[in-house]
C-alpha cells in the first residue's frame, strides 16, 4: 500500500469537512479519515492530547500494517500533524499543513485565557452547541465561500458533542512546536487562506521560510474553512504536491 492521506480536521468538525476534497481527488491516493476521540462518533476516551493522539495515529498505522503516511491538517490537526512530525519523524513520507500555526497564542498565557473563556463562557452559561455554530459561518469564512460552505460548518459544529468540543479546544490551547519547525525534514505543503484570521497568512508564510524546502499554496478569498470554501482549489492544491513528490521520488 503506498503512503496514504490521513486526514485531521479542525476543532469544530470531524473529517466530513474534508468530503467535498476527497471527492475531487477521485481515488489518487489511499485516504484514511481519522477523527479525534470523541469526534466521528469514536468515544471520549484516554487523555485529549497532542501527545496522546499523534501516538494513537501511530498505533493505529502500525494495526493497518502502515509504515509511513502523509497527515493532511487543518487547523487543530495542522498541529497534530506537527506533533507526528516531531515525535515519529520516521512515519511520515510528506506533509499539508492547512490553516494552522506552529504555536497557540502568547507566552503568559493570558491570550489561551481568555479563547478558552470566550469559547466555552457561552457553554457554560447554558447555550447550546447550535446556538454556538449559528454564529460559526461569520466568524470563520472569508469573501467568496462555497455556496455550502456556511451550512456545512454550522451543521458539523451543531453535531459535535459539547465534551468533544470542550477535550479539543483544551487541547488547542496547549500547543507549541515553534522550535520543532526546521526539524522537518519530508516534503511539505502548505495551504493558506489570504483571509484566514485564525491561521494568518504572514504566519503560514513564515511557517514556510522555516520548514526546509516547503511549498506555499495561497488560496484567494479563502478564510478559516478552505477545503469547505473551495473544495476545487484546495484538491488541485494537494494533487500538484502529490504529484512533485511522486516525481521527486523517480
Amino acid at each position: 500500500m503506498s503512503a496514504p492521506l490521513v486526514l485531521l480536521s479542525g476543532v469544530g468538525s470531524d473529517c466530513r469537512m474534508f468530503d467535498a476534497v476527497v471527492g475531487r481527488l477521485g481515488g489518487a491516493i489511499p485516504i484514511i479519515a481519522w477523527d479525534y476521540p470523541g469526534y466521528g462518533g469514536r468515544p471520549l476516551d484516554g487523555p485529549f492530547t497532542f501527545e496522546s493522539l499523534a501516538d494513537r495515529i501511530v498505533a493505529d498505522l502500525d494495526a493497518r500494517g502502515i509504515a509511513r503516511a502523509i497527515p493532511l491538517g487543518h487547523s487543530i490537526g495542522g498541529m497534530v500533524a506537527q506533533e507526528l512530525a516531531h515525535r515519529h519523524p520516521d512515519r511520515l513520507a510528506a506533509l499539508i499543513l492547512s490553516g494552522t500555526t506552529p504555536v497557540f497564542g502568547s507566552r503568559d498565557r493570558s491570550f489561551q485565557q481568555a479563547f478558552l473563556k470566550a469559547r466555552l463562557g457561552p457553554l457554560d452559561q447554558g447555550r447550546t452547541m447550535a446556538e454556538l455554530a449559528a454564529a460559526a459561518p461569520g466568524e470563520l469564512l472569508g469573501s467568496a465561500p462555497d455556496a455550502t460552505a456556511a451550512v456545512t460548518v454550522e451543521r458539523l459544529l451543531a453535531e459535535l458533542p459539547e465534551a468533544s468540543y470542550r477535550a479539543g479546544l483544551e487541547c488547542l490551547v496547549t500547543f507549541n512546536r515553534r522550535d520543532e519547525l526546521g526539524a522537518i525534514a519530508v516534503p511539505t505543503l502548505l495551504i493558506a487562506g489570504d483571509e484566514d484570521r485564525n491561521a494568518p497568512l504572514k504566519t503560514m508564510m513564515r511557517m514556510a521560510e522555516i520548514i526546509p524546502g516547503a511549498r506555499l499554496e495561497v488560496l484567494e478569498k479563502t478564510g478559516h474553512m478552505a477545503p469547505l470554501e473551495c473544495p476545487d482549489r484546495f484538491a488541485d492544491a494537494v494533487r500538484r504536491f502529490l504529484d512533485t513528490i511522486r516525481e521527486d521520488a523517480r
